[in-house]
């Protein structure tokens, strides 16, 4: 390996041989400081999820005469842009560079969180969740995609597992200081981004390399990227408004056109010099896989979030701020847990230790089902089952940016980065809408059985997450696609 560096690096810097691809500008910050102003980043937009789970019952409390249905939209219209900007995003940093798309989602981020902040009614909470989502959508795939060329092949699996831990340590966060924030007024959860999105503008201003694509590429499909938010939330407007319209036609159309929009897509993908979806990325087995086991995962996932913020303060009868307080010890544990899970992944294969974190996560549901009623028993029985169920979290998330990145050269890291995670924010954004058509509007004496039928819908989510994990070959050193052959060919 030491040999292969040695000659990629020789090659890189003989003039004959071009430019390497995405060159990092010249007074490029050190890999450390590199790394602590992405971690940054990553910390404020996984906070930010958490923190807004924990708040929807102040939220909807807030807003008179809304639904659980109503408020879903506030974590689903920033999903569904999230996942359809996401590789569009990828591409654009690719053309004009990924610290200018990553700064700019940045400032889309800042200005979002001060709109929701005020807010005045529920409709323009939703818009400015949606400037949010545009904004995360920008930061996620060019931060791994600033991250990666700066570290050594053979060390990405460990930088992965570290990039996921310190997400999970937003996510730790989320809970606790959102219920602690939401006891002064929901709108906090989103006035303490300002801030940090600040110090991170400033930070990525003085250490972040300019990295681009020398080639030149085309800009991405814009059109296709309305195509996807249109079919994303077409089935996601039928499977919420699903009891409210009595699974009827308006139901069966949300469907039928959100399937026929999708093959619009595909197709235009295959067409398309910039598609939203890279088709031969799509076709590589161990890519496909791990995609549609982080969309099943990430589905399931979403809606234990939700499901467990409801039970504790409707069911159990928390405070927001002790529900908070209850539900920190879940990402606790797979903020400890991730670190370990990209090195193990290195040595085993992420196929395995994703598979196993899928199933810890399910069995936490199986416990779930089977121990926990109406009469609270935190410590007992809901806080082991949220534990089992955080550490397969911390294995499962490292697992399937290892599993996809492993296959990319690096000229479409950033790319193949944003389909990935573009396919987990479908799943999320499925999973709340699936929560809300699963749970329904129960009674009082109904509200425990409709809690165990979601977690059963979690509980086969994570399995078929798990079994197209367990599908996923480990690749050969050298094959192509593999940390070793990229050291090869480092232009991809």
């Amino acid at each position: 390996m030491a040999s292969l560096d040695r000659r990629a690096a020789a090659a890189d810097a003989d003039p004959s041989s071009g430019p390497p691809p995405f060159a990092p500008s010249p007074g490029a910050g050190h890999p450390r400081a590199v790394f602590a102003v992405l971690a940054l980043a990553v910390f404020v937009s996984t906070l930010d999820v958490f923190i807004v789970n924990i708040a929807v019952p102040a939220i909807q409390a807030d807003f008179a005469h809304s639904t659980v249905a109503d408020v879903s939209w506030v974590l689903n219209a920033y999903a569904i842009v999230f996942a359809a900007l996401l590789v569009p995003a990828g591409k654009l940093g690719d053309v004009v560079g990924r610290r200018r798309v990553f700064t700019a989602g940045l400032l889309a981020f800042g200005l979002g969180s001060a709109l929701c902040a005020v807010a005045p009614s529920l409709g323009f909470l939703i818009a400015a969740r949606v400037l949010q989502g545009a904004g995360a959508a920008a930061i996620t795939p060019a931060s791994l995609g600033l991250l990666l060329p700066s570290i050594p092949p053979r060390r990405r699996a460990a930088a992965i597992g570290a990039w996921s831990a310190l997400g999970a340590v937003g996510a730790a966060s989320g809970p606790s200081l959102g219920g602690l924030l939401t006891q002064v007024g929901w709108h906090w959860i989103f006035i303490v981004n300002v801030p940090l999105t600040v110090i991170v503008l400033a930070g990525a201003y003085r250490v972040l390399p300019e990295i681009r694509d020398p080639a030149r590429p085309p800009l991405p499909d814009g059109l296709g990227t309305v195509i996807l938010v249109a079919a994303v939330s077409l089935a996601d407007l039928g499977l919420v408004q699903g009891h409210s319209w009595h699974w009827d036609g308006r139901v069966v159309g949300c469907f039928a056109a959100a399937v026929v929009l999708a093959a619009v897509f595909a197709a235009r993908s295959r067409r398309h010099r910039a598609p939203v979806l890279e088709l031969s990325i799509v076709r590589v087995p161990a890519f496909a896989l791990s995609s549609l086991s982080a969309a099943l995962f990430s589905a399931a996932f979403s809606a234990m979030l939700l499901a467990n913020v409801l039970f504790l303060t409707g069911t159990w009868h928390y405070s927001i701020l002790r529900a908070g307080l209850a539900l920190t010890p879940g990402p606790v544990a797979a903020a400890v847990c991730a670190p370990f899970a990209g090195r193990l992944a290195q040595r085993v294969g992420p196929g395995l230790v994703g598979g196993a974190g899928a199933l810890l996560f399910g069995t936490g549901s199986v416990m779930w089902v089977a121990f926990i009623g109406a009469e609270p028993a935190y410590w007992s029985l809901f806080l082991p089952a949220m534990l089992i169920g955080g550490s397969g979290v911390g294995l499962a998330l490292p697992a399937f940016t290892i599993a996809a990145t492993s296959t990319l050269a690096p000229r479409t890291l950033a790319t193949g980065i944003g389909a990935q995670t573009m396919f987990r924010q479908i799943g999320s954004a499925l999973g709340v809408a699936a929560f809300v058509a699963v749970f329904g509007t129960p009674t009082a004496s109904t509200v425990i059985g409709a809690h165990d039928d979601v977690r059963w819908f979690m509980i086969a989510t994570a399995a078929g997450a798990a079994l197209a994990l367990a599908l996923i070959r480990r690749p050969r050193p050298g094959a192509t696609g593999t940390p070793d052959a990229a050291d090869r060919h480092p232009a991809g």
